[in-house]
């Protein structure tokens, strides 16, 4: 994996560049930032992974909090959190649990954190092998287990806003995206029409996933030419299906 992993704490800590030095030990590419917009907003490198070191963080820190929820999703990065039971509990509220790859509550379990740090670097190639789908929904939980649903077969990153998704587009490829209809800000069906308003995004398939089935929201959005409508009653099993059908029919035809 090419992605350097970044750590993000309220200071540099003797702990924090322990790890730093632990991590470095084993050839792993790590950079630190301070749980800041301005210091995180100066991160230009590619981001395969952060590490949440979480002591020190208070309300001040929110804001930050939030921007670094935005910049993962945006970068396609997983989270592990350090910290204690209170302290994730409290990251939780910003930081959705389907972009956070395990947490470790203090005094930190080293050498099992290193053996899945390697393991995480290890399989990112294979897994950036696998078809790329984009869940698009504004409902955290639902999206969340639906990342639950797939993360085990696709390559699957998240966005919460409309907007988002087309900022996260900007940097990423998809081969699919799972799309909501009713959104505030910028609806589903904005955003489909946004998707195909751009040369670099206007062939990717989008099928809505949503709770809308009345025949005024399908109408409205024939014209953009979904790939397919599918409603949130849908269980796992059959979302399974769907996805597995649309990837066999579309190698099929080339």
């Amino acid at each position: 994996m090419d992605d350097k992993i970044l750590i993000v704490s309220t200071a540099e800590t003797f702990t924090v560049r322990g790890l730093e030095m632990k991590l470095k030990g084993i050839e792993i590419d790590v950079i630190f930032s301070e749980l800041s917009v301005k210091r995180l907003k100066g991160i230009k490198d590619d981001i395969g992974l952060v590490i949440l070191y979480t002591d020190g963080i208070t309300k001040e820190h929110n804001d930050a909090l939030v921007f670094l929820k935005d910049f993962c999703l945006e970068n396609n990065s997983m989270i592990i959190v350090i910290g204690t039971e209170i302290e994730y509990e409290g990251v939780k509220k910003y930081i959705p649990q389907g972009g956070i790859l395990d947490f470790y509550e203090r005094p930190l379990a080293m050498d099992k954190l290193l053996d899945e740090v390697e393991e995480f670097v290890s399989r990112e190639d294979e897994y950036s092998k696998r078809k790329s789908v984009l869940i698009v929904d504004d409902d955290m939980a639902y999206m969340t287990m639906v990342f639950e649903w797939l993360k085990d077969i696709y390559h699957v990153s998240i966005a919460n806003s409309g907007m988002q998704a087309i900022t996260w587009l900007a940097k990423n490829d998809a081969d699919l995206i799972l799309l909501d209809y009713e959104m505030p800000v910028t609806s589903g069906p904005q955003v489909l029409e946004m998707i195909r308003s751009e040369a670099s995004t206007a062939d990717i398939p989008v099928m809505f996933l949503t709770g809308k089935n009345d025949k005024e929201s399908i109408m409205k959005v024939l014209d953009l030419k979904p790939t397919d409508y599918l409603l949130k009653t849908i269980d796992k099993q059959a979302l399974r299906d769907k996805l597995d059908l649309f990837f066999k029919m579309q190698m099929a035809e080339g």
